[in-house]
């Protein structure tokens, strides 16, 4: 009924009418945003250097710039990237103006004041005054240890680059990496002779299997079953209960396959009218190397991560046991459903659980423990402003979705919001949020990620970090949040798997104490 309430079912006729050529026109309006938001930019060749030209596509008189560089150790190529690729375009201006006014004639037509009211209903956050509770008070919380990484990072950039050493937009990706590199030897290739696919599959099934009793088994598949012969089918199965459902590994990186890493339904569980429970299927797709004659598929430890966090999903979906399909697994609200897969990220950055399965494809040794501690406080560095800047993405989300009409343009908001709430300037002749594409798929909602991360950390440092094994905890873990997909309220699950009611502040002390670093690994680096 919600549902359908959102879309205007309750209307009278003329309304319902209204609200689906609303509809329509969003989904328009979305789809010419998004490919807007991807199109590159031209710019004249004569009005760059010569010498950062190479950097770019060259097309007869112009050079084509299809993204921000942001790794280009020279900052000259990552300064015309990021105000080439950025520079506005009227189309797409009007576009996202539109998209969002029509969103909030769509919100006021089925009976909410905002756009965002409308999309944080059964939510964790439930409405736009939580959401915007959470992110300013994790961005007080985050402002000095911000401050400290700016300060590390103007640094490095002084050490590099001593002449034009003003830190910009377009720096702290690039110097961050810098920084890591030089604080921590965690080089790909020292890592990923260890996380052979093979090993890394085993360890997801040593994990499930003391966790919650499952094994993951390889089936052949029939013919014309799978759209790809390297498609790997696994069947889930428990120890008692048998079947669970099947997950489809479309793990190799093949031409015209899409390069996102992501997890989707093919069937979804659901209650049949004969009693009988209808297995779900689904499909994890990942874009990993093929293996060779004389190499296995070795992952980075990014990828290694990556089928974590997807594998999370996929478990998502195949322990829901709902009576409808549509409210089955990952369908459930967005701020609850990265919560699973975020979790997995912690259990691939546990060296007890890490241990089970890192062996050395060749001589089959162990990963040593200091480089399983090195790869994790590796990811600690300038992560601060990361997560600022994650913070002002989803409050500039928020407020382009807020009361209309804004009181401004897209672009004095983006200004004002991002030297509030990011810290670096505004620069002029830019409009950032005409590229950024999660306005469509997450429109209000773009803090869905830092709230499923910080209940993921609460769920981790409460019930799993003591013993990442506990099977009792992880039956718990099933019962509570993985077996009620979105059919009850998200913050009824999170309450009974943490057994008791977290606050606001519990969410933002639980994500800024995940930027504490290791005093361990600390000693161990610096003997």
């Amino acid at each position: 009924m919600f549902d359908f309430e959102i879309s205007g079912i309750h209307l009278d006729k003329e309304k319902r009418k209204r609200a689906v050529d609303l509809n329509v026109k969003i989904l328009d309006l979305s789809s010419t945003f998004l490919m807007g938001a991807n199109f590159p930019n031209k710019i004249e060749k004569h009005l760059l250097p010569e010498h950062i030209r190479q950097n770019f596509v060259l097309a007869g008189d112009h050079v084509i710039v299809d993204g921000l560089h942001a790794e280009a150790p020279d900052d000259l190529v990552r300064e015309a990237a990021y105000k080439i690729f950025l520079y506005p375009n009227a189309g797409q201006l009007r576009c996202l103006e539109e998209l969002l006014s029509n969103r909030d004639l769509l919100a006021k037509l089925v009976g909410y004041s905002t756009y965002s009211h409308r999309a944080l209903q059964g939510t964790i956050a439930k409405n736009p005054e939580t959401v915007m509770e959470f992110l300013e008070k994790l961005s007080d919380k985050l402002s000095e240890r911000t401050l400290k990484d700016f300060e590390i990072i103007q640094g490095m950039k002084m050490k590099l680059n001593p002449q034009n050493s003003e830190l910009m937009p377009w720096d702290p990706p690039y110097y961050s990496g810098v920084i890591r590199a030089e604080r921590y030897n965690i080089e790909p290739s020292l890592y990923c002779p260890f996380f052979s696919l093979g090993a890394c599959m085993e360890g997801l099934n040593i994990l499930f299997n003391k966790l919650l009793g499952i094994s993951l088994y390889a089936e052949q598949p029939a013919k014309g079953e799978v759209w790809c012969e390297d498609v790997r089918k696994l069947a889930v199965v428990h120890e008692s209960e048998g079947l669970l459902g099947y997950i489809y590994c479309d793990f190799f990186q093949r031409a015209d396959k899409p390069h996102q890493d992501c997890h989707f339904t093919i069937r979804g569980g659901r209650l049949k009218e004969d009693g009988d429970y209808q297995l779900p299927v689904v499909v994890l797709m990942l874009n990993l190397p093929h293996s060779s004659r004389n190499l296995p598929t070795l992952l980075t430890p990014g990828m290694m991560e990556n089928l974590f966090h997807e594998m999370g999903h996929a478990m998502h979906s195949m322990l829901g046991r709902t009576r409808y399909q549509h409210v089955t697994g990952t369908r459930c609200p967005t701020d609850f459903a990265e919560v699973p897969s975020i979790l997995m990220e912690y259990f691939a950055n546990d060296y007890r659980v890490v241990n089970q399965f890192a062996r050395h494809y060749q001589t089959g040794q162990s990963m040593p423990k200091n480089m399983v501690s090195r790869l994790c406080e590796s990811k600690k560095v300038c992560a601060a402003v990361d997560m600022q800047l994650q913070v002002f993405y989803a409050i500039l989300d928020q407020i382009y979705h807020g009361k209309h009409p804004l009181r401004r343009s897209t672009t004095d908001i983006l200004k004002e919001t991002q030297e509030k709430f990011y810290g670096l300037p505004y620069v002029p002749n830019t409009a950032w949020q005409l590229r950024f594409s999660h306005l469509v798929g997450y429109g209000a909602k773009y803090y869905s990620y830092l709230m499923s991360r910080a209940v993921a950390s609460m769920i981790w440092k409460e019930c799993f970090l003591q013993d990442p094994f506990n099977r009792s905890t992880g039956e718990r873990y099933r019962r509570e949040m993985l077996a009620h997909g979105g059919g009850r309220e998200p913050m009824l699950m999170v309450q009974g798997m943490l057994q008791k009611c977290p606050s606001i502040d519990d969410f933002v002390s639980a994500l800024v104490s995940d930027l504490d670093l290791d005093l361990e690994t600390f000693l161990m680096d610096s003997e």
